[in-house]
């Protein structure tokens, strides 16, 4: 997937103008690449349409002018996208009560050895975790996390963590969006 270029990202008085446009745009995105994974995990895949937004929202928030700034923004949250044949996400692990997110993140710590990406094929891949989001003690709340593809298509998120096992099926639109944004979108076929 191609990386969202500096060109793309506009200053945050343009952006403020655009900004209800942008924000559906991107929210229709979002919701397309959103999965759930038991009552805990949500997957937000992310592509070039959800990153320029986030950009877009931080040099707006932050009321960036700076290149460096900017450009900061940009590689950190190119890198959400993964690298070449790659889907990246945002795993947000969901616990509403703040004592009980402490101890389950402590307890959920393996998680990172437990979550695949299961393929049309049969064969299934781990996904790499952001070792920079992780202590050895406990999950972050927040994961960058990137499942490798490599030409294959996707059809599945399974936990076979204990405590958090399932699976979550990536069908209809889900999975040709995904297809698309890994140029791919003619493997989206009836029955796969």
């Amino acid at each position: 997937m191609a990386l969202v270029r500096r060109e793309e990202i506009l200053d945050f008085l343009t952006y403020g103008e655009r900004r209800e446009a942008i924000r559906t745009s991107a929210m229709a995105a979002k919701a397309l690449r959103r999965v759930h994974l038991g009552r805990h995990l949500t997957f937000l895949f992310e592509n070039r349409e959800t990153i320029r937004y986030q950009i877009l929202e931080m040099v707006r928030v932050e009321r960036l002018v700076r290149e460096a700034d900017i450009e900061h923004e940009l590689e950190t949250y190119n890198a959400v996208l993964g690298g070449t044949e790659e889907l990246g996400c945002t795993l947000l692990i969901e616990l509403p009560d703040p004592g009980e997110r402490e101890r389950q993140l402590r307890a959920w710590r393996e998680l990172p050895e437990h979550l695949f990406m299961v393929f049309s094929d049969g064969s299934r891949t781990r996904a790499r975790f952001d070792p920079d989001q992780m202590s050895s003690d406990k999950l972050s709340a927040v994961q960058f996390i990137a499942f490798p593809v490599a030409g294959r298509i996707p059809a599945a998120l399974v936990s076979d963590l204990p405590a958090l096992s399932g699976e979550a099926v990536l069908e209809g639109a889900t999975r040709a969006a995904l297809l698309a944004d890994l140029g791919r979108p003619e493997l989206q076929t009836p029955g796969r």
